[in-house]
């Protein structure tokens, strides 16, 4: 009889051991809507957002305005997000059976996966969308509704359906599209235009083609398959790395206009350390032509931009 207690002890003592506590059990549909949930957050490209969203809040604190009131802020970049992220979502739409080509895009998004339908991307774009433009228009001014709604047509339509598939420049004038941001926020914020919002708009356009085209050179093989006129498979990754030079250089002096909209000694001082290492750079990658250099590039454009908008606000309140 003791040794059927102890037998029996024994069991429980395994039981509590070896199997989690029902809490933290998590449910296969728990599971399963947290997935779908993701995937929706992806077709929104939440990295490319990121930098939308801090150009567009950097525009607001040089502004000066709107961060006296959070809660404002924060619905101005909610509609912001919903906007861009439509924006991006009709762009996964409109190229899902082209990012099935691409290695680079088909293990990693929604609809090349079969996480998504390709009506339940379309309904997706279209619902966050007319959201983030109603929420801008009905709680800031319809001007700056006007400009993310017309923001979402040129690049999803004209920027997708048209320059991407024809012309070996269409990351320059797709470029308008992702440079909105400081213009927007600020229509948001004033209910009208001023010079430093355009500055900061010509920074992020005249950004965008060395960004991506240093990124075009390291994923040659995915654009050739998705038959995409990017400039390396066009004129060649020689003459891009001169374009790269010449749009890098041009993007160094424009850094400097800020100072004529008020911007003082410490943005200038980051603007001109950062440029000397920007142009350092791109210059040494035409030099090396590898991999490895077209790479860095395209990470050190992401610390310039931050650094520069980031460098605008504290100039602003020191």
């Amino acid at each position: 009889m003791q040794n059927r207690v102890s037998y029996l002890k024994s069991m429980q003592s395994t039981d509590r051991a070896d199997f989690p506590a029902a809490s933290k059990i998590v449910s296969p549909s728990s599971v399963a809507v947290l997935s779908r949930l993701k995937s929706y957050l992806q077709m929104t490209k939440p990295s490319i957002m990121l930098l939308v969203l801090v150009t567009g809040l950097a525009a607001l604190f040089v502004e000066g305005s709107m961060p006296a009131d959070p809660a404002r802020m924060f619905l101005f970049l909610l509609g912001l997000y919903l906007t861009g992220g439509s924006a991006n979502s009709f762009n996964q739409y409109f190229e899902r059976e082209i990012d099935a080509r691409m290695i680079r895009t088909r293990r990693r998004r929604p609809l090349p996966l079969g996480k998504l339908s390709p009506s339940e991307a379309l309904a997706f774009s279209i619902i966050i969308g007319l959201s983030g433009v109603l929420l801008l228009g009905f709680v800031f001014n319809w001007l700056t509704a006007l400009l993310s709604l017309a923001t979402i047509l040129f690049y999803s339509l004209f920027y997708t359906l048209v320059l991407k598939p024809t012309t070996s420049q269409n990351i320059v004038i797709g470029g308008i599209a992702g440079a909105m941001a400081p213009v927007g926020a600020w229509t948001a914020a004033t209910g009208g235009m001023a010079l430093m919002p355009w500055f900061m708009f010509l920074i992020v356009f005249l950004w965008t083609p060395p960004h991506f085209w240093s990124l075009a050179l390291c994923f040659q093989d995915d654009y050739r398959a998705a038959g995409y006129p990017m400039l390396p498979l066009v004129k060649g990754p020689e003459t891009t790395l001169q374009q790269i030079f010449y749009y890098s250089l041009a993007l160094v002096l424009s850094s400097f206009l800020p100072l004529f909209a008020g911007a003082g000694w410490f943005y200038t001082a980051v603007a001109l350390l950062s440029g000397v290492i920007f142009i350092v750079k791109t210059v040494r990658t035409r030099r090396l032509m590898s991999q490895r250099a077209f790479w860095g590039v395209f990470k050190f454009s992401i610390i310039y931009l931050f650094a520069l908008f980031i460098a605008l606000v504290i100039d602003k309140y020191i």
